[in-house]
C-alpha cells in the first residue's frame, strides 16, 4: 500500500541506528558550517571592497560563495536538530522547499564550474583577447544563465519527485530530502521519475563535466607549450584552486547520483551526499584562500596592512 503525496511529514533517518557516530556528525556538520559561513562570507567581502579583485574570475568566484551560503543554509541547520535530537522529522512543505532550493543551487553549482572553467581557459589560452572576450556583460549574462538553468530544473523535477505515492512508513533513509532518496521511499512506478533523473543527470552533471575535462585539456596543451619552468607553473597556478574544487565537487556528486542501487552503494552515497552537501562548501573558501596570493594579499588590506609585505 502507498498514500498519495499529502501535506504529512517526513522521517529522515540519517544514521538513527548509530547515535554515537551522529554526535560525532553534529560537531564536524557544525564547525564545517561556521567554516562555510566565515570563509563564504569573507570572500564576499573581499571581492567587492577590492578594486584589485573586480575581475571575471573573483566574480564568478563570489557568485559561488554566495550560492554555498545557500546551499548549506537551505540544510544544515534541519540537519544539524535532527543529529542532536531524537526528532527526525521534516514537514512536507518544509522537505519541499529543502528539495526545490538544494536542486535549484546544486545545478546552478554544476553550470557555474563550467562557466568558471570557461573563464580559465581563455585566460590561459587566449591571454591577449582575455579582457575582450571575458568582458564584464558576459560575465553577467553567464552567471544569469547558470541560475536560470538551476531554476528551470529545480521546477521541471520538484513537482513530479513530490507527486510520487509514498509509502506510509514516510521514512527517508538520508539526511536530506533529495531525488534518489525520495524516489525509493515511493511505493508505486519510478520509471517516468528514473528516467527524468538519468536524463537531467547526463545534461547537468556529465555534460558539464566533460566541458571542463575538455577545456583543461586545452590549458594543458597551451601550457605544455610554454617553454620556462616558471611560466608554467604560474599558469598551472592560475587553474588549480577551480581544479580542486570541480575534483571535490563533481566526485561527491557522481556517487550521490550515479551510484548503482545496492544496500552498500545506498549507504556510501550517505557520506558522499553529507560531503556534497556540507563538506565541499566549506572547503571551497579554503582552498581559493590559501592557494590564491590575491585573495590573501586582499584579506591583509582588508585588515590595513600592507598585503605585499605580508605575503613576503
Amino acid at each position: 500500500m502507498a498514500n498519495h503525496s499529502s501535506p504529512v511529514g517526513f522521517f529522515l533517518l540519517g544514521f538513527s541506528e548509530n547515535p554515537q557516530l551522529e554526535k560525532i556528525l553534529f560537531v564536524v556538520v557544525l564547525c564545517s558550517y561556521l567554516l562555510t559561513l566565515l570563509g563564504n562570507t569573507l570572500i564576499l567581502l573581499l571581492s567587492t571592497l577590492d578594486p584589485r579583485l573586480h575581475s571575471p574570475m573573483y566574480f564568478f568566484l563570489s557568485n559561488l560563495s554566495f550560492l554555498d551560503l545557500c546551499f548549506t543554509t537551505t540544510c544544515v541547520p534541519q540537519m544539524l536538530v535532527n543529529l542532536w535530537g531524537p526528532t527526525k522529522t521534516i514537514s512536507f512543505l518544509g522537505c519541499s522547499v529543502q528539495l526545490f532550493i538544494f536542486m535549484f543551487l546544486g545545478t546552478t553549482e554544476c553550470i557555474l564550474l563550467t562557466v568558471m572553467a570557461f573563464d580559465r581557459y581563455v585566460a590561459v589560452c587566449q591571454p591577449l583577447h582575455y579582457a575582450t572576450i571575458i568582458h564584464p556583460r558576459l560575465c553577467q549574462q553567464l552567471a544569469a544563465v547558470a541560475w536560470a538553468i538551476g531554476l528551470v530544473q529545480s521546477i521541471v523535477q520538484t513537482p513530479p519527485t513530490l507527486r510520487l505515492p509514498f509509502c506510509p512508513h514516510r521514512q527517508i533513509d538520508d539526511f536530506l530530502c533529495e531525488v534518489p532518496s525520495l524516489i525509493r521511499l515511493s511505493c508505486g512506478d519510478t520509471t517516468y521519475n528514473e528516467i527524468q533523473m538519468a536524463i537531467a543527470s547526463i545534461f547537468i552533471v556529465v555534460v558539464p563535466l566533460s566541458l571542463i575535462l575538455v577545456s583543461y585539456g586545452a590549458i594543458a596543451r597551451a601550457v605544455m607549450r610554454i617553454s620556462s619552468a616558471k611560466g608554467r607553473r604560474k599558469a598551472f597556478g592560475t587553474c588549480s584552486s577551480h581544479l580542486i574544487v570541480v575534483t571535490l565537487f563533481y566526485s561527491s556528486v557522481i556517487a550521490v547520483y550515479l551510484q548503482p542501487k545496492n544496500p552498500y552503494a545506498q549507504e556510501r552515497g550517505k557520506f558522499f551526499g553529507l560531503f556534497y552537501a556540507v563538506g565541499t562548501p566549506s572547503l571551497n573558501p579554503l582552498v581559493y584562500t590559501l592557494r590564491n596570493k590575491e585573495v590573501k594579499r586582499a584579506f591583509w588590506r582588508l585588515l590595513g596592512k600592507d598585503g605585499d609585505s605580508e605575503e613576503s
